[in-house]
């Protein structure tokens, strides 16, 4: 599938996404961790989704293939964190989405936010790809448009809790820069950064 094929996600786009990335997270262990009921996960995740997905409309952009199989969520350079006034802002969309599971999600945030590295770079937030359509390629062409669409003029980087992630993204031009545990946990994360270019 060219990159041409990947369009910018718009508002009417965010039911589908949010349940697209909900399905292809799963078995994430970041989510794993921060929604330990399978059951649960099942239910917030859409929502959790949906409010990433309307933060990044205007931090960054919104990617989805032409079937909507695959979507990235960037986050531009200046606007990776969430500033305090924007946390309260969506503080009752957050109690709605993570429901007693705060205290785990803010722990998984935090330990994010402190290895972001410095300089001005492009945030890979999400990406994903619907299970049902995972091998196709498809995940590979969303990523690869948003580098060329931005991240390729500055670094981009990514943190992702998958092993088996790594070798995907690294033949994206992304390196392993740390490996780290969210702390009181044993949850793990590698930090990947890829030159621009």
């Amino acid at each position: 599938m060219p990159e041409r094929a990947v369009r910018l996600a718009g508002n009417a786009d965010r039911v589908p996404v949010a349940a697209m990335l909900a399905r292809a997270f799963a078995d994430d262990p970041a989510m794993e961790f921060i929604f330990p009921d399978p059951a649960d996960r099942t239910k917030r995740l859409p929502r959790l989704f949906a409010l990433l997905f309307d933060h990044d409309a205007a931090a960054g952009m919104r990617l989805l293939t032409a079937g909507g199989e695959a979507a990235t969520l960037w986050r531009g350079p200046g606007q990776v964190h969430t500033g305090r006034l924007a946390m309260l802002r969506r503080l009752p969309g957050l109690l709605h989405a993570l429901g007693t599971n705060v205290s785990r999600a803010l722990r998984v945030g935090e330990a994010i936010d402190a290895h972001m590295p410095a300089g001005a770079f492009w945030y890979l937030h999400i990406a994903g790809c619907d299970p049902a359509a995972q091998g196709r390629g498809l995940g590979a062409v969303a990523v690869r448009a948003g580098l060329t669409r931005a991240a390729g003029r500055l670094p981009a980087y990514l943190e992702t809790a998958t092993e088996r992630n790594l070798v995907f993204y690294a033949g994206l031009g992304f390196a392993v820069t740390g490996e780290w545990i969210v702390p009181g946990s044993s949850l793990r994360f590698w930090s990947m950064l890829r030159p621009p270019g």
